[in-house]
């Protein structure tokens, strides 16, 4: 059993955690359950993960809640998560708050129901000046989807004649890319089995660790996570240096 008495270990380098929860459906079927029970049953395994993201004084925690992709599901279904996603945010907000967690979220809001935006707009108001774990969740947000954004943006900056093209660089581009305020990702959970990224934060990801696990997203609780992060703190992150030099660097 992982200890979670202690942040975590020196020289981890662990900041910023983004998970993609995955598995509900698969869930609530192995349990004779309909589609949407698993997504409400899921909702527990985001309270310990955030919970235990706290007691590991991580920095931020990306969830990838819906993606731009989502709507291809069963309106039925998509309705349901809605209607989930708003419930949980109004009953959430109170305690999110009352332990110093900002949330934000990020994606193409335009589609999101205007019930859904409302709670949005409230639960970013009322936690904007906490100072303590930053939760992130992408809702309606694909990777694809932030980079063609960020590059808009850069080409009507050429237009209105603030830069010129030559100006472009990864940092100006970066910039530009919806990071709301945190650093890039450190390592990167999916769970249920699927090993791929589904264009999630194509561009934060560069540097990130990946780990998968078996397990669906409500059967991934706290221990699960840890195992994670402990598991991330036993790699060795090079960045493009030799061993020695990440050695020094560690030890300076």
């Amino acid at each position: 059993m992982p200890d979670t008495s202690l942040p975590n270990p020196p020289h981890s380098g662990l900041r910023h955690v983004a998970i993609i929860m995955d598995g509900n459906n698969r869930w609530a079927r192995a349990h004779g359950l309909s589609g949407i029970r698993g997504h409400h049953a899921g909702v527990e395994s985001v309270r310990a993960v955030i919970q235990r993201a706290v007691e590991r004084e991580l920095e931020a925690i990306t969830l990838f809640a819906f993606s731009s992709e989502n709507w291809k599901r069963p309106a039925q279904e998509v309705g349901a998560l809605m209607e989930l996603f708003v419930l949980v945010l109004r009953r959430e907000v109170a305690r999110l708050h009352k332990n110093n967690i900002r949330i934000s979220i990020v994606g193409e809001r335009s589609r999101l129901p205007h019930s859904l935006n409302r709670a949005i707009d409230r639960a970013e108001r009322l936690t904007q000046g906490n100072t303590g774990l930053h939760l992130i969740v992408a809702a309606n947000y694909g990777g694809r989807w932030d980079i063609a954004g960020a590059a808009r943006r850069l080409g009507e900056r050429i237009e209105s004649g603030e830069i010129g093209a030559r100006d472009i660089d990864e940092t100006l581009l970066d910039s530009e890319i919806r990071h709301n305020g945190v650093p890039d990702v450190d390592l990167c959970i999916r769970t249920s089995g699927e090993q791929r990224i589904s264009n999630f934060l194509l561009w934060q990801l560069a540097y990130a660790e990946f780990y998968f696990s078996s397990l669906y997203w409500p059967d991934f609780g706290a221990d699960a996570f840890d195992e994670a992060l402990d598991t991330f703190a036993r790699r060795k992150r090079r960045f493009g240096m030799t061993d020695e030099q990440v050695e020094v660097q560690q030890g300076a």
